[in-house]
């Protein structure tokens, strides 16, 4: 066995060869497959050691740094190969002690496989063109035609001890093979350097998919076009009107996170004549079965009815069905001790219309639609070879209720308290908002930046998803006073996320003025954007929430003057009086729908603030007899707790209403102003 001296560029070389590998999706699927080098090492004794580098479980290819690598010791390992079986749980125990530093991530089921072939440099990936010829009915003939004795073919074994023992004596068998096959499962290449390793991955993925393109026939393609599909404005009209209430069923036991799709590889497949038979074989192989689950639903619609409400009809009783056929599917493979998974599914084809896909966070959302891309691509090749084929219902629920694999599942950090919700936030851009829309995902919430300064909530959502993991964060522009603006906004909320949680009702305005001075348009501008802005805004959130069916949260920032006739702001005051109240009315419509609307009372928050920083500053401070640059002295002087209100404050009201802390309050309003006497309620 050969093995190289390593030095931090040679864990760099393997690295940086996992990264490249998992670049190209159709080369290596989101956190599937894995990477290896051989080299020695000194162990805490002094002593040169042979080592197995490989990637630890649990982590993504593409993602992978150094810390997602595994070192074992090769002499504790290799003496495996002469046991005849080894259970999983025996494996695992057994190689936690071979590791060369416990704080080393646990090593993958596929560890053995790595070890025993007798290769400096070992990759294993999914790509595409290689799992459609491995689940093609008659894949082994095809490859004795591509590759002759280059290849060894072997049967579909779930992985672990016995599959890593067979692939290691059929290679041992078979000198002059450069590559395996697994049956409905993968690729395991090799080579002497890391860079001829690599080399030796794409030549051999790209014989195959060449050997594919060739007998492509678009149109025959899935047995040839059933309907065409609709308009891309017409998709997108009938996506805003079904994801809520797709998201509502499929939230049964959980909330969910959507993603939409209409790329073009999957409406030519869900337009199809076979996709509906196809898409019911059975996942592609084991990595993508983890995600999607064993079959997506196929609706049954035909788009040229542009029947929406048959369609909805359809989605609720296929979505019904699927639920039962789990539920069923689960009770005839469980084992004792077996946990049944959410019975909803995870992908739904809809002709005509494109995919959606359903995970606890939009990141595992988008997962699922990324393993459906592949998955369609793997049927695409495997159709055009011959017949598609896939796990059995047996081996299928023993991968994805094998313990390993969930093992896997359980590395992720507990769901914080608004996990799987999505918050709408207007003004999200300023001082209030920015430190709501912070505490939010901070939370575990799905955030909507809404804000008229469109370029300011980019920024700023970038800078959340750079924070906390994209898909956390969308930026949208928002002018709470133009209807269509609004509608717009949650529509896109919807297309990003599936539906709506929370609305943070927070975009403002303030002007000061006596009252004989006060002018229309001054008027007009703070009932516009402060009672019409609210008012349109919950309007859009309210219907979205009663579509979806599960419950929602409005937290409408409101403001002591609210309840306090300030001098000199009667057209902001009676704006502010005019939410409060428009508040207290939707949470008596909203209680039957399990809707709770509340208010926060802020009083001069001054920090971050837009609205402080305009004319308004001024002429507060003239209503007051001080100058600008006093009034943060002012204010808190003023105060009972001699505190200034900071944007913090108030968002940390805003979590207490959003969470279930406060799941039996609704039509309140929590003042949060250092304590004014003034604006106490009588």
């Amino acid at each position: 066995m050969q093995t190289t001296k390593t030095t931090p560029a040679t864990l760099a070389e393997l690295v940086e060869r996992s990264n490249r590998l998992a670049a190209d999706r159709t080369v290596c699927n989101w956190g599937g497959g894995n990477t290896s080098m051989k080299t020695t090492e000194t162990d805490f004794r002094g002593r040169a050691v042979d080592v197995l580098w490989v990637k630890g479980s649990g982590s993504d290819l593409a993602e992978a740094t150094a810390k997602n690598f595994t070192a074992l010791r090769l002499e504790d390992v290799l003496p495996l190969m002469e046991r005849d079986e080894m259970t999983d749980e025996e494996m695992v125990d057994y190689l936690a002690k071979c590791m060369l530093d416990g704080k080393h991530p646990r090593s993958s089921i596929e560890t053995l496989l790595h070890a025993f072939l007798p290769f400096p440099h070992v990759d294993h990936t999914h790509p595409d063109s290689i799992i459609s010829l491995c689940c093609t009915a008659n894949g082994r003939e095809l490859a004795k035609q591509i590759f002759g004795e280059r290849m060894v073919w072997v049967p579909y074994l779930r992985p672990g001890f016995g599959l890593s023992k067979l692939i290691a004596e059929s290679v041992r068998a078979n000198p002059a093979c450069e590559l395996v096959l697994m049956e409905k499962h993968g690729l395991i290449t090799w080579g002497n350097t890391s860079d001829e390793c690599y080399e030796n991955t794409l030549r051999i993925i790209d014989e195959v998919r060449d050997y594919i393109a060739d007998g492509v026939n678009p149109t025959t393609l899935f047995g040839g076009a059933k309907c065409a599909a609709l308009s891309p404005e017409k998709r997108t009209e009938v996506a805003v009107h079904i994801l809520p209430i797709v998201r509502g069923v499929v939230s049964e036991y959980n909330r969910m996170i959507l993603s939409y799709d209409d790329a073009d590889d999957f409406l030519t497949f869900v337009n199809s004549a076979n996709a509906e038979v196809l898409s019911q074989v059975g996942a592609a192989c084991p990595d993508h079965l983890v995600h999607t689950k064993r079959v997506p639903l196929c609706i049954d619609w035909d788009p040229a009815t542009g029947d929406v409400d048959a369609l909805v009809t359809k989605l609720r009783a296929g979505l019904a069905q699927y639920k039962a056929e789990y539920i069923a599917y689960f009770e005839r493979n469980k084992g004792a001790g077996d946990k049944m998974h959410d019975p909803y599914p995870r992908i739904i084809l809809i002709p005509g219309v494109g995919v959606i896909g359903t995970g606890k966070s939009k990141k595992m959302a988008n997962i699922a639609v990324a393993l459906y891309h592949r998955a369609v691509a793997v049927m695409r090749g495997a159709t055009t070879l011959g017949e598609f084929v896939s796990l059995s219902e047996k081996e299928s629920y023993a991968v994805e209720y094998w313990p390993l694999e969930l093992y896997k599942l359980t590395l992720a950090p507990p769901e914080k308290e608004l996990a799987r919700q999505i918050a709408f936030v207007t003004g999200g851009a300023g001082g209030i908002g920015r430190a709501t829309c912070h505490k939010l995902i901070a939370a575990g919430a799905h955030v909507v930046v809404a804000d008229l300064a469109v370029d300011n909530a980019v920024r700023f959502s970038d800078e959340l998803n750079a924070t906390f993991g994209e898909g956390s964060s969308y930026p949208a522009a928002l002018d709470v006073t133009k209807e269509e603006a609004v509608r717009q906004a949650m529509n896109e909320t919807i297309l990003q996320y599936g539906g709506v949680d929370l609305l943070v009702s927070n975009a403002g305005l303030a002007s000061s003025a006596p009252f004989a001075q006060t002018t229309l348009n001054e008027w007009n501008r703070n009932v516009a954007v402060l009672g019409t802005g609210y008012f349109l805004s919950s309007r859009e959130a309210f219907g979205v929430m009663q579509k979806q069916g599960i419950g929602g949260n409005m937290v409408f920032i409101t403001s002591k003057n609210a309840v306090y006739a300030g001098s000199n702001a009667a057209a902001y005051s009676a704006a502010k009086a005019m939410e409060a109240h428009l508040a207290r009315c939707l949470a008596v419509e909203g209680g039957p729908h399990g809707i709770r609307v509340n208010c926060v009372m802020p009083d001069a928050v001054l920090q971050g603030s837009a609205i402080w920083s305009s004319s308004w500053r001024e002429e507060r401070a003239k209503t007051y007899g001080i100058e600008p640059d006093e009034l943060e002295g002012y204010y808190r002087e003023r105060t009972l707790l001699k505190e200034n209100v900071l944007p913090d404050d108030i968002a940390e009201a805003i979590i207490f209403f959003a969470s279930s802390r406060s799941a039996k309050t609704t039509g309140c309003s929590l003042t949060v102003d250092g304590g004014v006497a003034a604006g106490f309620t009588r």
